[in-house]
């Protein structure tokens, strides 16, 4: 199977892609750069926003056309575009990092509108494990409303639910640990419970990086610096594996008119590019199945 590429973005870091039907739109961020982008699917038409911060991941939100949520630096932002190429931005919640030099990674919500975001050290190869992962709770005092749930993580990352929620899904994509957890989760608290090992990626090509879940319930996740998407049962059986022409996919999520297409985002490292002129682009999957809407932030 052949990787459409969508836009050659050249993006340092793609990431967070998301699928909005109601725009037939889809947007990312690219983090150092502190870019939101949008792509309009019919018409080809691009078009990015600047923010104060690195902007790390995102979420539509309910109820408010226009506005998201976003992970950034110093915590939970919620931003809209504006006409002049910035982003309009509204503090959310404020995060107290472990470290200084740590920002927002990987974020989604759950299948209720609950966000979930892990922060990291932005010095990844210190192997430091003073990262963690937060749950948005609204309904608090806003000092508190962002509230650590895992820590002792290192670069938290592939944060997926399942297609009725009550699993989710979490990796550490450091090379030292290479690992994916399921949990089982309580839709009405959304409290995660039952850790346990779903697959240990260190014998197979590439490190856990993003991921997305499909309409069957099976765990998509970008095979970092192997140039690859994986597709994992429920069960944790390799199921597929599908190509990219660059090494670095980052986050993979469905769209399209039927959910039938898997977008990637990806990384352009710096050096030579020689053998992956289209590193930082985004790229189209055909994969034969279907995914479901990304849920809304609510609160």
């Amino acid at each position: 199977m052949q990787a459409e590429l969508v836009l050659d973005a050249r993006c340092a870091t793609g990431e967070s892609p998301v699928w909005r039907a109601d725009e037939e739109a889809l947007y990312w961020v690219d983090i150092p750069a502190r870019h939101l982008h949008r792509l309009h699917a019919p018409s080809g038409r691009h078009e990015r926003w600047t923010g104060s911060e690195m902007l790390a991941c995102i979420a539509p939100r309910a109820g408010h056309a226009g506005e998201w949520i976003a992970g950034m630096e110093s915590g939970l932002f919620v931003i809209a575009p504006r006409s002049d190429g910035t982003l309009a931005e509204s503090p959310l919640a404020t995060v107290a990092h472990a470290e200084s030099g740590m920002r927002f990674n990987d974020g989604r919500c759950d299948r209720q509108g609950r966000f979930w975001a892990g922060t990291m050290l932005m010095d990844m190869a210190a192997g430091r494990d003073v990262g963690r992962v937060y749950r948005y709770q609204a309904d608090v005092n806003a000092e508190v409303a962002l509230r650590p749930q895992f820590d002792h993580l290192i670069v938290p990352n592939g944060m997926a639910f399942s297609p009725d929620g009550k699993t989710m899904y979490l990796s550490d994509s450091h090379p030292e640990v290479q690992a994916i957890w399921a949990f089982d989760y309580d839709t009405a608290t959304g409290t995660p419970h039952g850790r346990r090992p779903f697959v240990d990626m260190k014998p197979l090509p590439g490190r856990p990086d993003g991921a997305a879940v499909d309409a069957d319930g099976c765990y998509w996740i970008c095979g970092n610096d192997a140039g690859l998407v994986h597709r994992f049962t429920p069960e944790g059986r390799l199921d597929r594996s599908l190509g990219l022409p660059v090494k670095k996919p980052a986050m993979c999520a469905f769209g399209g008119a039927q959910l039938d297409t898997l977008y990637v985002t990806s990384i352009r490292p710096g050096g030579d590019l020689s053998d992956q002129p289209l590193a930082g682009g985004v790229f189209a999957l055909r994969p034969g199945v279907k995914g479901l809407p990304e849920p809304e932030c609510r609160f």
